[in-house]
Order: structure tokens, then sequence, then C-alpha cells
């Protein structure tokens, strides 16, 4: 069995203004990089391969709490948000017209216009989970880890969803015959000395 560490990069000026990012390649924000600084991996993971979305979010994120240079998987970039790129979540969900559906109401094909439906993006990100040989850390986006956690609690995108996504905690997913939660399901970053 391999055990994969799934983590969400730091904050980015888009995050901060509620804008949907997707496959927008923005930077951490300076005040996030700093804040990631004082984090490390815990230590029972220092050792592990680290990989990273290739955008540079998640890449400076690696970096940081890793302290060496990340592998990079095109499988791992963030849900492609279509035509929604760039625009504000809160605008959209005001919009009845605009189609946007809150996560619990997705189902695994609903996609926004001209984007991925999370089927979508699990068809891409199944040949690398799966092909894991090692225990890795991978530096994501929200998008990815909704993906992998679903599968792992067999969470369908119908209902509220059985875990919650926080900054700077590594979640844990077993890999074997497919994907279940880890024990524990998640770790929180280590703090440098």
């Amino acid at each position: 069995m391999v055990q994969l560490a799934i983590i969400r990069h730091g904050h980015t000026p888009w995050n901060r203004a509620g804008r949907i990012q997707g496959r927008t390649d923005i930077a951490l924000e300076e005040t996030a990089a700093a804040e990631l600084g004082r984090f490390q991996l815990p230590e029972e993971w220092a050792n592990a391969d680290v990989t990273a979305s290739p955008l540079q979010r998640a890449v400076q994120t690696a970096r940081i709490i890793s302290d060496r240079e990340p592998s990079t998987d095109v499988a791992l970039t963030e849900m492609d948000w279509g035509k929604w790129e760039g625009l504000h979540g809160l605008d959209l969900k005001a919009d009845p017209t605009s189609g946007f559906r809150d996560i619990e109401d997705w189902g695994w094909d609903w996609h926004p216009p001209e984007g991925e439906s999370p089927a979508d993006m699990w068809a891409r990100l199944e040949p690398w989970v799966m092909g894991l040989k090692t225990d890795t850390v991978a530096v994501c986006h929200i998008g990815i880890m909704r993906a992998l956690l679903a599968k792992a609690h067999g969470w369908n995108f119908r209902g509220p969803a059985p875990f919650r996504i926080k900054r700077n905690w590594l979640f844990l997913i077993d890999v074997e015959d497919g994907l279940t939660v880890g024990a524990p399901e998640r770790v929180k970053l280590q703090e440098r000395a």
C-alpha cells in the first residue's frame, strides 16, 4: 500500500478577493508565503516524494514546506472553470441565470460553462494516483483535493461533503486497489523550530 498526503496551496490575491482561479497561474501573495515559511512537512513525511501541480502557487508552496524542488505533474492542475475563471463566486451565486451550483449539488458530471466536471478531473487523476509507487506528498488545489477525497470517502458530490478542507493540513489517502481515507485522516504541518 502507498499513502498519499494532499495539501492545498497557500493563499493568493485571487483567493482573498473571492475570485475563481482555476487554471489561471496566480502566485502566492507575499504574506501567505511568509506565513507558510513558519511551517514544514511533519517529520514522518519529510522524506516522502513531493509532487506539485505545475501552477506556480502550488510549486511555491511545495518548495516552502519541503525545502526542496518538487516534481510537477499536469494531472494535479486545478479544475478548469471555463468561462468562470476570474469571476467572483458570490456574484455567480447571486445570479439565478448563471447556472452556478454549490458543491453539494454538483454530482460527478456537473461542470461550469466550457469547464471541467469532477468526473473529468478524476479521469486525469486516476492514472496518476493509481500509478504511485512510493509515499507521496501532493501540493495541489481544492478542486483536485475534492475529487480525491470524494473517491476516498465514497462521496458523490451530492449532499454535504464528509470532509472539510483546511489549509496547512495534509489529508491522508491510502492507495491500494482504490482510495480509502487514511488513518489518521489528516495531519497538521509542523511549525519550524
